[in-house]
């Protein structure tokens, strides 16, 4: 094998570290906390990117770029936000540097630059989104305004993980704001929808869709819609979220409208967001011992064309032979490579495409030129064949979807298998310590119960279903009256 990993049932963080860096996704920077994304995993990236992208821009959505940094007034302009939020900030309180003249060669901070007001490096950008907004909404003719922009963002986390939790990180976030609150309403689910959609479609990771409990609710919204998703651990992980932001942030900075009526009140907002982090979830649902595993519709390689030869001579044949391949997938719109570099031999090839997760490799020798043949591997289900070079197109398209679905269905499969229905509390603490996973139970609705929860399991309520399932009960932990159950897990 090219690069060996940690086996998940030895130590899954490990595994999954390993996995991370030797499938060169990224590395480890100079900056504590923070990450580098390598060629590859920016790939990745830029695939999911451009995915969501298009489907943001297909519900009406346009991007733009806001400023990095935001005024620690307009911060604190909404406080439950400032608040949530100020443990993890960045502050910036000077401009300049100069030479130490007690440490020749050295630099220090000059204390005649400091800035007249400090500046937060943006944790999320509602504060310097909605003071912009200000002066942009006059009257209901200027609404809705469903803004999105791509950017990078700062919280200071102190134990982190690559993808999963880094000081930096990339991401997106929509900002809108409408003239009712219904319209806002209806935007926020769309865009939970959105973000389903694409988690199981493109990354065939199946998620469960709900709202937060107030103990999860993102700081300053009046409700949080979410997707959870399982993984292989059995931890939850929050793959999006979608805010109802009332008329908080509008009320914060005195953003209104003259609405139909002549009457002026307040924008309604939400804001939504998925972040790098998904690529942590694609990783750690569905990396076996051997490497990533990439649903085919995002993965930077789709089909890797491994040549074997003896020669010079019988290279040249065999590149004769796949140019016509060539062509074909890249009229099929199929992401491939064709390697017939000389610096590896065949079987390291194949161990480092399989540690990338490239969906499908097409192996052709000299026996199989003269066959019209190629031998075909599926990573996924790690399956070989033999296809001929006739029809081979539509046969790789349709194994790529096949891949794609496979990949879903195996992730399903397992979401089941880990979902647990309890109904008392020694009950959910031995599922948690045995099997982990989603677990369904009676919660009383009380803040203070999912503390307690919370504090003796470390489990949360990752989500309150949409669908009310109308089974009444009692609650795991106090016993007190239950309307419904909800989804609780140890979390990323």
């Amino acid at each position: 094998m090219a690069k060996e990993i940690t086996t998940r049932e030895t130590d899954y963080a490990k595994w999954y570290n390993d996995l991370v860096l030797k499938s060169e996704l990224a590395d480890y920077s100079a900056v504590r906390g923070c990450m580098v994304i390598k060629p590859y995993g920016f790939a990745l990236w830029e695939n999911m990117r451009d995915a969501l992208d298009k489907m943001f821009k297909d519900t009406g959505h346009v991007n733009a770029y806001f400023p990095l940094f935001v005024p620690k007034s307009l911060f604190e302009a909404e406080e439950k936000n400032a608040e949530g939020f100020a443990k993890e900030c960045a502050i910036v309180t000077h401009y300049r540097l100069k030479s130490d003249p007690d440490k020749p060669g050295k630099l220090m901070v000059d204390p005649d630059a400091k800035l007249e007001e400090e500046l937060i490096v943006r944790p999320t950008s509602e504060a310097i989104i909605w003071n912009t907004y200000k002066s942009w909404i006059q009257s209901y003719r200027d609404l809705p305004i469903l803004i999105n922009q791509w950017a990078n963002v700062v919280r200071w986390e102190m134990r982190t993980r690559l993808f999963l939790r880094t000081a930096e990180f990339l991401w997106q976030e929509g900002h809108t704001a409408h003239a009712t609150e219904q319209e806002a309403i209806e935007e926020t689910v769309k865009m939970m929808n959105v973000y389903a959609d694409f988690v199981e479609n493109w990354m065939a990771l199946p998620v469960l869709k709900g709202v937060k409990s107030e103990n999860e609710r993102f700081a300053g919204a009046v409700e949080t819609y979410c997707i959870e998703a399982l993984m292989q651990d059995g931890k939850a992980l929050q793959a999006g979220t979608s805010h109802f932001l009332g008329q908080n942030f509008a009320k914060a900075f005195d953003v209104t409208f003259t609405d139909r009526d002549n009457k002026l009140d307040h924008v309604w907002a939400t804001s939504w967001g998925v972040s790098t982090r998904l690529i942590g979830a694609l990783v750690m649902a569905h990396g076996d011992d051997d490497g990533l595993i990439l649903p085919p519709k995002i993965a930077p390689i789709q089909v890797v064309i491994v040549p074997i030869y003896k020669n010079d001579e019988q290279k040249s044949v065999i590149h004769s032979k796949v140019q016509p391949l060539l062509v074909g997938l890249k009229n099929a719109g199929i992401r491939y490579k064709y390697d017939d570099s000389d610096n590896a031999r065949p079987g390291w090839k194949f161990a480092e495409y399989e540690m990338k997760g490239v969906p499908v490799r097409i192996t052709i020798g000299a026996r199989d030129v003269e066959n019209n043949s190629v031998e075909v591997a599926r990573r996924d289900l790690k399956q070989k064949t033999v296809m001929s070079m006739d029809g081979l197109i539509p046969n790789i398209s349709a194994l790529l979807d096949e891949i794609q679905k496979s990949i879903f269905n195996k992730a399903l499969e397992f979401r089941k298998a880990m979902t647990t229905n309890v109904e008392t509390f020694d009950e959910f603490k031995t599922v948690l310590q045995e099997k982990g996973g989603f677990i369904s139970a009676h919660w009383d609705g009380f803040s203070g119960t999912e503390e307690k929860i919370k504090e003796l399991t470390k489990a949360t309520i990752r989500l309150i279903p949409l669908e009310d399932d109308g089974e009444s009960g009692k609650c795991i932990l106090t016993g007190k009256p239950s309307k419904r159950r909800v989804i609780f897990a140890v979390a990323y």
